[in-house]
């Protein structure tokens, strides 16, 4: 056993007061180079300076290695700590997630007595039971526990040698009411396994338990385990093998130990929810589209239907374009501000004009429709709330409520509302076109929203929308959270370029770069999204501060939130600004292939390489006949059958612009859409791209072997180039890759106490290995404690066709379909092929499957995914209707939400029956809470009394 004494690191805290020697002792296995530091809120500790933390020692402890070191601390000594992983160089390579320890040191410890806190490492799962969506809604009533004691009290004293005072502590955050927590085990001061003689533990607050009792040396080592004790008597024994404690060699010391056991060990709690658009929602009351209101009649019909949680797409104004492209809810014009399509008008007074009423009514007929109808529906409200806000602005702007909202939100509400006046007074979102307002600055800012500006009327007006649409939907978070239902938003990877936050924070990104989807995403030439990437490195120097805004925004009303193409933070395909599809890019961040590297390898001519190779020949071969017309309105001829593109088209873009000018001439006798993807085909014929930031690096432009440029050159060049290809895209970035997802994700994830979501996808690109990347993804994801996303039909395994519900892990979602893709029905139905192997396969029938998604296959469906492991099971709105054959009538594929292949497809889809209906569908209701149920999944509690919960 090792000898504390001997291992202990002591710095001494001045003090009057005679000390108490304070241990440290956590068992936790390091790689080579590593140690643990444990860092502390005060002096001695570090005083929140990890480098001047204290560093621990290690020692191997049977097959434990155990880290530990000692301070001397006053009685009455109080701080936060945590431990921290850390190089030679006391650098962080991983802390300890959840809420930060709190130390107390006794004020009735006279001094000289020792302290020994053993402690194990708060992993990222551990921390779960404190992100709010368990904390503050599902674990709600654990907060209705009164406190018993102070944190950190000892209740008995150590004055006899042959002694040790033990205290016990346990996270034990889902806790019925009534229900007691004891530590029974083989210590008669444990009740030698009887409840009625164990030690009851005090509730001391945050899910934790503790208590303590004087334990006699002779009885160690102590085995024990700890239990729930409803009110009905039963016993509730932690699962797992015993716990042990064992007594190691000290001074003659006063001994106290205490015992930070971590969690309780349980079953993992399981939930279902449902998944719908904010935009697809019908109800009775609402105007053409979903509502933030129509939230709380979706709450009731989840709890009715044994639903812990309501996921929504994004929700914050995309109004870039204003017309009907902004309905792609990925593409933020403010990552802050709602958008206004959800608002529900009549809510915006108590006392509406009889005439304003009278329109209402009228607009609710007729934007009635199968379909989301965006741009009528988004100037029929505004239309609206401006009468009402002119009647009412006064009342509203001088409240106190609105004072109070204005004051915690107007570092982005005015640049919010600014952006919406220059936007519409310029008539483009494109701020590069805004004259003087280019360049934003707080001082243009503040002449913008002066009271005494001439449009100031309008700057109010916006600042009039977002207050009510903030009131609406923090009624309807609140209203679910007191149901117990996690609502659960959606955070887009990107932002329009076109936005308030390029405008603000232009050195926050890339502007002259955009993000894209890597070729074979989707298709072999990529899509460009047109975001800008990030400058991560810009927005590391303020700790990531735009991120931590952005989502301490979000969980003003969310309690859970889906991270949007996680793979975005380990890299992103970045193409060139003037770029119209995704081929030539490169991935960032990436170790590029230098000129050095090149010439070792006898690689000499980076023109020939990184230029357009275009030959006569190629150009006949394309265009046929057509190719003289294509040689001279975009080529020059460089020597006899050779060619380089002319000034005004070397882009996509540009080619793009001088085709759509030759066709408006008629002077474009072939298809455009052809002759544009035909001349970009010879635009990018290059084999290397040059970094547009350093001419000495180079990236291997995707399927390089496909080119007529790769395909000319000699043996050497090709094996040369061939083999740097794969070491780009399938090796070298591996642990570039892992590091940057290490340090950005963390800030996202410690900005908020959301419970946090990856969409970690098993659309792979063919550009990346598959198992390189799953391997980088899913060991960042465990260890940051995220929770992944698995449809069946998408399976991260890459040798079968159907995932297996059965075999998904705890911390995931599963689901069997998703907005990005057919719903179930029309996945069923596509491809009768398919069909027969699923229902071979998974169902386990040789007979003809029905050629319909019939309510007993759903049912099937439903089942396999409720039954699976999964932290969450969640369901599109659109498969759970599908258990019913009356809501089956509906063509399956008018059902689609969002078609990825096309970047301008336009979101609109309605759900054609109302919640109002759906409510009175008891049947239906029972079906979904029956399944859920059954599967050993937690429901709700339902009933008149839950509404006056806290």
């Amino acid at each position: 056993m090792m000898n504390l004494g001997t291992l202990s690191l002591t710095t001494t805290v001045k003090s009057s007061k005679p000390m108490v020697s304070l241990s440290f002792w956590i068992p936790y296995f390091t790689h080579w180079g590593q140690s643990l530091l444990v860092c502390g809120s005060a002096p001695g500790l570090g005083s929140g300076n990890v480098k001047k933390g204290l560093l621990l020692k290690p020692s191997q402890q049977e097959d434990q290695l155990v880290w530990s070191g000692s301070v001397s601390v006053p009685p009455g000594f109080t701080c936060d700590y945590c431990y921290y992983v850390v190089d030679d160089l006391k650098n962080v390579l991983r802390s300890e997630f959840g809420m930060k320890r709190k130390l107390v040191v006794p004020e009735a410890l006279t001094g000289g007595e020792s302290v020994q806190l053993r402690d194990l490492w708060q992993s990222g799962d551990q921390a779960l039971p404190f992100r709010s969506a368990f904390k503050d809604v599902i674990f709600r009533n654990t907060g209705d526990v009164e406190v018993g004691k102070p944190l950190g009290v000892f209740e008995n004293k150590s004055d006899q040698d042959d002694s040790v005072v033990v205290q016990f502590k346990i996270c034990c955050p889902d806790v019925g009411e009534g229900t007691s927590v004891y530590v029974l085990g083989t210590s008669g001061k444990l009740g030698k396994w009887k409840v009625e003689s164990g030690l009851k533990l005090n509730y001391v607050g945050d899910s934790m338990w503790e208590g303590d009792c004087l334990i006699p040396k002779a009885e160690f080592p102590i085995k024990y385990r700890y239990c729930k004790v409803p009110k009905d008597g039963s016993i509730g024994l932690e699962s797992g093998g015993n716990r042990e404690l064992t007594l190691h060699s000290f001074s003659n010391k006063q001994e106290y130990i205490v015992m930070s056991d971590g969690l309780f060990r349980e079953m993992p709690w399981r939930g279902a929810g449902v998944a719908v658009p904010m935009f697809s929602v019908r109800s009775e009351d609402d105007v053409g589209v979903g509502e933030f209101l129509d939230l709380k009649l979706l709450v009731d019909w989840s709890v009715d239907s044994g639903l812990h949680l309501v996921q929504l797409l994004p929700v914050n104004d995309t109004s870039v374009h204003k017309m009907w492209w902004d309905s792609y809810p990925y593409s933020s014009l403010s990552v802050f501000a709602l958008h206004p399509l959800y608002l529900r008008v009549q809510a915006l007074s108590e006392s509406l004009p009889a005439d304003i009423k009278e329109e209402i009514e009228k607009a609710k007929k007729q934007l009635d429709k199968n379909d989301v109808d965006y741009e009528a529906t988004m100037e029929t409200k505004l239309s609206i709330a401006k009468k009402i806000f002119d009647l009412e602005k006064d009342q509203t702007l001088s409240s106190s409520s609105f004072q109070k909202y204005f004051s915690e939100n107007e570092g982005w509400l005015k640049p919010y509302a600014a952006f919406c006046f220059l936007r519409d007074f310029f008539e483009t979102s494109d701020h590069s076109q805004w004259g003087t307002f280019s360049d934003y600055t707080e001082d243009k800012l503040e002449k913008l929203t002066s009271k005494d500006s001439l449009h100031y009327n309008t700057i109010c007006f916006h600042y009039y929308i977002q207050y009510h649409l903030h009131v609406q939907l923090s009624e309807a978070s609140e209203y679910a959270r007191k149901r117990g239902v996690v609502l659960k938003g959606d955070l887009p990877i990107g932002v329009d370029r076109n936005s308030v936050d390029t405008w603000v924070n232009k050195n926050l990104f890339r502007m002259n770069t955009s993000t894209g989807a890597p070729p074979d995403y989707f298709d072999k030439n990529g899509q460009n999204w047109g975001f800008p990437t990030y400058n991560w490195e810009k927005m590391s120097k303020d700790n990531y501060g735009w991120w931590r805004a952005r989502l301490t925004q979000m969980g003003n009303y969310f309690t859970a939130y889906r991270i949007d193409h996680i793979l975005g933070f380990f890299r992103i395909w970045e193409l060139p600004a003037h770029s119209m599809t995704g081929l030539v890019g490169k991935f960032r961040p990436s170790i590029p292939l230098s000129q050095e590297e090149l010439e070792k390898e006898g690689i000499w001519d980076f023109d020939r390489l990184s230029k357009p190779y275009v030959q006569k020949k190629f150009l006949e071969e394309k265009f046929g006949d057509f190719w003289p017309f294509i040689a001279s309105n975009f080529l020059n001829e460089t020597q006899k059958d050779m060619y380089e593109f002319k000034e005004d088209c070397n882009t996509e873009k540009k080619i793009a612009a001088k085709l759509k000018s030759l066709a408006a001439k008629s002077l474009l006798l072939e298809n455009e859409d052809k002759v544009r993807r035909d001349v970009f085909d010879i635009l990018r014929n290059v084999v290397l791209i040059k970094d547009p930031e350093d001419a000495r690096k180079f990236y291997p432009r995707f399927n390089i072997e496909d080119t007529s440029s790769f395909q000319d050159l000699d043996d050497h060049s090709k094996n040369v180039l061939k083999r740097l290809y794969y070491d780009y895209y399938f090796h070298r970035q591996e642990d570039l890759w892992r590091k940057n997802a290490l340090k950005t994700l963390p800030a996202l994830l410690n900005s908020s106490n959301m419970l946090a979501c990856g969409e970690d996808l098993g659309l792979v690109p063919a550009c990346v290995h598959p198992r390189m990347l799953k391997s980088i993804v899913t060991q960042v994801m465990k260890e940051l404690a995220l929770v992944g996303l698995r449809i069946q039909r998408m399976p991260s395994e890459s040798d079968v066709e159907f995932g297996v519900p059965s075999n998904y892990d705890y911390m995931t979602v599963c689901a069997p379909s998703c907005h990005d893709c057919s719903t179930l029905r029309a996945w069923w139905e596509e491809d009768e092929e398919r069909r027969q192997r699923y229902f071979k396969e998974v169902i386990g029938l040789d007979a003809i499957p029905p050629s319909q998604c019939v309510p007993e296959i759903t049912h099937f469906i439903l089942r396999q995914h409720v039954e699976a492991p999964s932290m969450w099971a969640i369901f599109p709105l659109q498969d759970m209707l599908a258990l019913k054959e009356e809501y089956t009538a509906r063509p399956a594929k008018e059902e689609t939400i969002n078609d990825p292949t096309n970047p301008k497809h336009y979101w609109r889809y309605r759900v054609h029956v109302t919640l109002d209906s759906l409510m009175k569908d008891v049947d239906l209701k029972s079906t979904i809470k029956n399944l859920v149920s059954s599967s050993g999944r937690s429901v709700p509690a339902s009933g008149e009394d839950v509404n006056n919960k806290k």
